[in-house]
């Protein structure tokens, strides 16, 4: 894979099913990297495989399926170009679409009441005269903001504190094909300085469930709860009672007297209701009435990995997708009670699911594909997309190779190895994720693919602090960042140097966000590196406190409040001590590891004529590697791949030819290789 081959990526969605279980329908994204902008639109297929996945529709930037529980209508979110998200609905045979909303800033993920005469969803109010809602006050013009809490932005979303995030139902109108109609006005049912988020509908439709923080004491704690309201905003009332973060509530569409609540959630954050470290995120139940969280998988070793944006409840068990030594599983866990059954297992990331008429559709990624989507019914899985294939066909593709090492301490240290083909000794790429709390896994990473399509062996492993290995792993860091974690990662890098085909004289090391906060600390404890990125990463706990959204909770839990145990773990605190090559990436209106913490960096190495760049990105937040413009993506390869040319250069990637010329690069897999090979390893 090469930085221009993003145009190439298709990454779809979460999947939504017909009622009869016949059709699924899912949106595809994809990098224009022509027009610097992401396009997206829906795909339907048959879920018996019997007709190829082809498009619904063609709108600018289309997301969000959902059908109507009638199986009538089809809602999404459409936006025009450089447009909000706005509501609208197909029907699904065949017709013209409509739109239902006008917010202006954009609708949320529609939710259809269980009549489907209307749709519930959740939209940002901006504060009048902000956010160009009147045209004649620009930006700079906009009266000033008082700030009296903690939470009051967030990254890539910006102030949050004057555009709160409500609930709102929509009528459909009498009839969709005429536009004479007049079109219902969306209703605001909630209100107040809070955010909703997570709407769902009771199987009556007399009661609309939500997630929000309207306790005492919200701004200092990370509890979030479950509450209810009807529809015309009467009602409202807070079920759940703890210290939990809630999300995704969901009912039970076979009891209609919505007598349970289904969720996902952080069964308990601790008496301050700060304490997240390695904290699962599990399937969980409350009473409707109210009571407390409780969990209905065991929070210790089962945590939600999946992208759905609901818990889907339905046959009398619910679906979830959970983190697995680097997978993502996909579990079937009956309501009642009783061992919860795998659907999907083995080297595969489920990214989303749907269910109806008794067929399962998930989105399952593997390292050669960003997402396809495969039909579960009893006793077989069926592959029935391939959206992978243009990627596939370039023969740019490299597969990853599972590995353990052993920590000092004897600790096993799960992880992988991708090699260009031949024999080597190729120059190593030493990567660390970020989070901490995430995992590296099975599934198509576009950064790891250039990497070795370049000729570099790149090592990637799950060092404690990561997820997907049970509670216990996640919280060894807690208070103790950079211990046992960077003990875990050198363990992995010494374990893969013992291949001969690797190159052990020429390592390069490099992550972001926390992969940022383990390369700066490492550059300042040893000088084995050849050269380090070390992008958006958490430099300063000390200063992180007063300017990241995250910072007034984060590296308290992270690495404590004892002045010396804190320097002891801060990257800057040792940063006088790096001789490494070091270039820092990071984006101008990053606020989750915000700019300070690179330019810092930046201006430390440069003072003492270490080597170094200040790659800086405008416009763009913390998510740039996955998120940001698509020019911008691929902008940021290739500035990576030269400065890994100067410092570790490769046939394939050398000062004299620059990065990834046309026509460079080893040959990679046989593009010949045929898609059932996937379905062969689903089944």
């Amino acid at each position: 894979m090469r930085p221009t081959d993003l145009s190439l990526l298709r990454v779809p969605g979460v999947p939504t099913v017909s009622p009869d279980g016949a059709t699924a329908v899912v949106a595809v994204s994809r990098l224009d990297l022509d027009a610097d902008e992401y396009r997206s639109q829906l795909w339907t297929v048959p879920t018996d495989g019997s007709a190829p996945a082809r498009p619904l529709t063609h709108g600018h930037h289309d997301s969000a399926p959902a059908f109507s529980p009638d199986g009538h209508w089809l809602a999404y979110l459409s936006a025009e170009p450089k447009g909000k998200p706005q509501l609208h609905v197909l029907p699904a045979g065949g017709g013209t679409a409509r739109r239902l909303t006008d917010h202006h800033l954009g609708a949320g993920t529609p939710v259809w009441s269980p009549d489907s005469r209307r749709l519930a969803y959740t939209a940002r109010v901006p504060e009048q005269g902000r956010y160009g809602t009147d045209e004649d006050v620009s930006p700079g013009a906009e009266p000033p903001r008082l700030i009296t809490t903690l939470k009051y932005r967030a990254d890539d979303i910006g102030f949050t504190n004057d555009r709160r995030s409500h609930v709102f139902v929509v009528d459909l109108p009498a009839d969709t094909d005429d536009d004479a109609v007049e079109q219902p006005t969306p209703f605001q049912v909630t209100g107040g300085d809070v955010d909703d988020t997570d709407v769902a509908w009771r199987p009556d439709g007399s009661v609309l469930a939500f997630v929000s923080a309207r306790h005492e004491g919200a701004d200092l704690d990370l509890v979030s709860d479950v509450y209810v309201v009807r529809p015309d905003g009467s009602g409202l009332r807070r079920v759940t009672e703890s210290r939990s973060a809630c999300s995704h509530p969901a009912y039970d569409p076979d009891d209609p007297t919505g007598s349970t609540i289904y969720l996902s959630a952080i069964p308990d954050l601790g008496p301050l209701g700060r304490d997240f470290v390695g904290r699962n995120t599990t399937l969980a139940q409350v009473s409707a009435a109210g009571g407390p969280v409780v969990p209905l998988l065991d929070p210790e070793e089962h945590d939600r990995g999946d992208e759905t944006p609901a818990t889907v409840v339905a046959g009398g068990a619910a679906l979830i997708g959970v983190q697995r030594r680097g997978a993502v599983e996909l579990l079937r866990v009956p309501l009642g009670g009783g061992e919860p059954e795998v659907l999907v297992e083995g080297q595969y990331t489920v990214r989303g699911m749907a269910v109806g008429g008794g067929v399962v559709v998930a989105t399952v990624a593997h390292d050669r594909s960003a997402g396809e989507l495969i039909a579960v019914t009893p006793g077989r899985r069926r592959l029935i997309t391939g959206f992978g294939a243009p990627l596939q066909a370039t023969g740019r593709l490299h597969r990853m190779r599972e590995t353990t090492a052993t920590a000092p301490d004897g600790y096993p240290v799960h992880g992988w190895i991708t090699t260009p083909p031949g024999p080597g000794p190729h120059p190593v790429l030493l990567t660390v994720h970020g989070g901490p709390f995430s995992q590296y896994g099975w599934t198509l990473f576009d950064e790891t693919q250039a990497y070795v399509e370049a000729g570099y062996a790149v090592l990637m492993c799950n060092p404690r602090g990561s997820s997907g290995y049970g509670q216990a792993h996640g919280r060894v860091i807690k208070e103790h960042m950079g211990e046992l974690d960077a003990d875990d990662v050198l363990a992995f890098l010494d374990a893969a140097l013992t291949d001969p085909g690797l190159d052990a004289t020429r390592v390069g090391l490099m992550g972001g966000s926390y992969g940022g906060f383990m390369t700066t600390l490492l550059l300042g404890r040893t000088d084995r590196f050849v050269a380090g990125i070390s992008e958006r990463g958490f430099n300063d706990p000390v200063s992180f406190v007063g300017s990241s959204d995250i910072g007034f909770f984060f590296p308290d839990e992270y690495v404590g409040t004892d002045p010396e145990r804190v320097a002891a773990q801060s990257p800057m605190a040792s940063a006088h001590r790096i001789t490494t090559p070091t270039m820092v990436i990071h984006s101008e209106e990053d606020w989750r590891c915000p700019l300070e913490q690179g330019t810092r960096l930046y201006v430390e190495l440069k003072r003492r004529d270490v080597p170094t760049e200040l790659l800086l990105f405008p416009g763009e937040g913390h998510e740039l590697s996955r998120s940001g413009r698509p020019e911008h993506r691929r902008a940021r390869l290739e500035h990576v791949l030269r400065w890994w040319s100067r410092w570790l250069p490769t046939p394939q990637n050398s000062p004299a030819m620059g990065a990834l010329p046309a026509g460079s690069g080893p040959a990679g897999p046989d593009p010949a290789e045929p898609l059932t090979v996937q379905a062969t390893r689903v089944d």
